[in-house]
C-alpha cells in the first residue's frame, strides 16, 4: 500500500513539474513573433521594433558601384554584381539622440552647435565600436520584449546592404535620379549634376525632414554620414552576401585600417550624395557629422 502511494505521489510530482515548466515557457515567449512571420512581404513594408521604425528590403540582385560615365565618380566605385539572398530590415531613419539615450544612456561624444541637441536629431560623434554596442543592446531589448525573434539581430549594414537600400531599385546616380538638389537632401554645397539650388542649412536637422526614397527610407543622402560594418577595401566586394567585416583591407598611409562609411552629410557637396560614393574612417575616431543607422538581419 505504501509503495502504491509512493508511486502515485512521484507521478503527481512529475505532472506538476511538467506543467510548471510548460507554463514558464509560455510566459517567457507568449509575445515572441515567430521567425517565419517576421520578414516583410514587399519592399518598403514598415514595422516598429524596440521603438525603432524599420523598412523591409527584399532579397535581390543589383549592380553595386557606379558606371564609368557617371559624373564625378571615383576609382573605388567600379561596378560589381551583388546578390543578397536574404531580405533585411533597415532603419527608416538614422539613429536619433533620443533612441541612443533610451538604449545606452549618455550621448557618445561632445555636442556641437552644428550637430545640435534634440531627441529627433541624429546621434553623432559616435565611433564604430559604440555604434556596434548600440546594436547589441538593441538586439537584447528586442529579444526581451518579443519584438525581435530569436535568430534575428540588429547590426550595422554591410556596404552592399547600405547601397542596395539606398538605391531602392533605382540604377541612377541618386535615389531621386541623376541629379540631386539640397531641396531633396541636407547638404551644404553645390547641387549635383545641374540640379536646382536649394537651402544650405550648414548643420544637421531632424531625421525625416527630406523626402524618402522609393522604399520609404529617409536621409540616405545627406544629414550625417553613416558607419558600415565592413572594413574599407579599394575594390568593392561582389558575389553573394558580401561581408568584409572581419577582413581588413586597404592600409592607410600610417599603417592603420579604416571602416567604411556611406552616405553624405550636411558638410558635403552634392556629388558626395551619389549612391555609390564611398568613404573611409578609422573606427576609433568620431566627428559631429558622423552617425549610423541599423539593419535587422536573419542569421
Amino acid at each position: 500500500m505504501d509503495k502504491v502511494f509512493f508511486d502515485c505521489w512521484l507521478a503527481f510530482l512529475l505532472i506538476v513539474v511538467l506543467v510548471s515548466s510548460q507554463c514558464g515557457i509560455t510566459k517567457n515567449h507568449k509575445n515572441q513573433i515567430p521567425t517565419n512571420s517576421f520578414a516583410g512581404l514587399t519592399a518598403g513594408d514598415e514595422r516598429d521594433v524596440a521603438g525603432i521604425s524599420i523598412r523591409w528590403c527584399p532579397p535581390g540582385s543589383f549592380l553595386m558601384g557606379s558606371p564609368p560615365d557617371e559624373p564625378e565618380r571615383r576609382s573605388d566605385e567600379n561596378q560589381v554584381e551583388v546578390t543578397l539572398t536574404k531580405g533585411f530590415w533597415i532603419g527608416k531613419y538614422e539613429v536619433t539622440q533620443g533612441q541612443w539615450k533610451r538604449v545606452i544612456g549618455k550621448l557618445p561624444g561632445e555636442l556641437t552647435e552644428a550637430g545640435g541637441e534634440g531627441d529627433d536629431l541624429p546621434v553623432y560623434s559616435v565611433n564604430y565600436a559604440e555604434a556596434e554596442t548600440f546594436c547589441r543592446k538593441l538586439t537584447e531589448l528586442g529579444h526581451t520584449s518579443g519584438d525581435l525573434p530569436i535568430g534575428w539581430e540588429f547590426r550595422l549594414p554591410t556596404e552592399a546592404q547600405w547601397e542596395y537600400a539606398c538605391r531602392a531599385g533605382t540604377t541612377t546616380a541618386t535615389a531621386f535620379g541623376n541629379k540631386i538638389s539640397s531641396k531633396q537632401a541636407n547638404f551644404q554645397g553645390k547641387p549635383y549634376n545641374g540640379a536646382e539650388a536649394g537651402p544650405l542649412l550648414k548643420r544637421d536637422t531632424k531625421v525625416g525632414s527630406y523626402p524618402p526614397n522609393a522604399w520609404g527610407i529617409h536621409d540616405m543622402h545627406g544629414n550625417v554620414v553613416e558607419w558600415c560594418r565592413d572594413w574599407y577595401h579599394t575594390k568593392l566586394p561582389g558575389g553573394k552576401n558580401p561581408d568584409l567585416s572581419s577582413v581588413k583591407g586597404t592600409k592607410n598611409q600610417d599603417g592603420t585600417y579604416s571602416r567604411s562609411r556611406r552616405g553624405s552629410a550636411w558638410v558635403d557637396d552634392g556629388w558626395v550624395c551619389r549612391c555609390a560614393f564611398r568613404q573611409r574612417f578609422e573606427p576609433e575616431r568620431r566627428y559631429d557629422h558622423i552617425g549610423f543607422r541599423i539593419v535587422a538581419v536573419n542569421l
